[in-house]
């Protein structure tokens, strides 16, 4: 049985972890406002300019001047998975759930025999990640949102994919990131990025909201591509950023309040025994005393 001394330490130590758990929920859920916003405010963008290039690039997608970020290299041999985690952790379950559909996704891919490369953005992906696929991580990007998630990191990110993509060093890119929903529900999606992708169905309702008219491009459709490509992976890099950010906050402040109450929880059960434990010793010297005085 631990000492009154040794109860008394614990309770107070597990009174300051609430102190601190509880700072920390109002801080993420001071964060999480602003970064909900943010998300929202760049899913129309992200989805409208993914939906236009996947409807434009679907009419030249076969002809021969169509451009390599929409065309592909003509193989899948080499599949470049960039992981989107946040640099710190005490956010329950969220990156572990990232780290998880990465996993599956690589597995899946050499299962089929490709070869696969890593580009870790965030240092817990990179952690969990480099104990079984420490060969396969060919870079890591850290610090990205460390006060708000900027444009300017997003492109510096899209430049590197871009870079190895001229660089032959893969054919297909797919990021893996947390799409927010709520500040307890998160839904780990996995996008492709590179080659982009042209949708059938999405062709056909683009058609229909256009209602059958036909739209002549100045200069012609590869030369927007061209230029609106590259853009885009910056577009949907940064989206994924904001939702990652999200995520991440609305995790943290749902870990904390677990982690307050339970501390809570702990602080009554320890408080309880402290007492127990006290009322004991108090009556095992009474019994003494009395014992004493009887022999006497």
């Amino acid at each position: 049985m631990a000492s009154l001394k040794d109860l008394r330490g614990r309770i107070a130590s597990v009174q300051a972890t609430r102190k601190i758990t509880s700072a920390m929920k109002m801080v993420a859920a001071a964060k999480l406002r602003r970064a909900q916003e943010q998300a929202e405010a760049a899913r129309p963008f992200a989805e409208r300019m993914e939906r236009m290039l996947s409807s434009l690039g679907g009419s030249v997608k076969g002809s021969p001047g169509a451009p390599a970020l929409i065309a592909g290299t003509g193989s899948d041999q080499t599949h470049l998975i960039v992981v989107a985690t946040a640099d710190r952790g005490l956010c329950g379950g969220f990156n572990v759930n990232i780290v998880r559909r990465a996993r599956q996704l690589i597995q899946k891919l050499e299962a089929e025999g490709k070869t696969v490369k890593i580009l870790c953005v965030g240092r817990k992906g990179r952690d969990q990640l480099r104990r079984q696929y420490g060969s396969k991580i060919v870079h890591t990007i850290e610090g990205v949102g460390r006060r708000a998630v900027a444009f300017s990191e997003a492109d510096e990110i899209g430049e590197k994919v871009r870079s190895m993509f001229s660089d032959n060093e893969f054919d297909v890119c797919t990021i893996v990131y947390a799409r927010f929903q709520s500040a307890i529900s998160n839904i780990v999606t996995s996008q492709q990025l590179v080659p982009a992708e042209a949708s059938a169905q999405e062709d056909g309702a683009e058609q229909e909201d256009l209602g059958g008219a036909v739209y002549e491009y100045e200069p012609s459709e590869e030369a927007i591509l061209a230029e609106l490509l590259p853009r885009n992976i910056s577009v949907q890099i940064f989206r994924a950023l904001l939702e990652n950010a999200a995520s991440e906050h609305g995790s943290r402040m749902t870990a904390m309040d677990n982690a307050t109450r339970n501390a809570g929880d702990m602080i009554n059960s320890l408080t309880l025994t402290y007492n127990r434990t006290r009322q004991a010793m108090i009556t095992k010297e009474l019994i003494e005393i009395i014992s004493g005085a009887e022999a006497v």
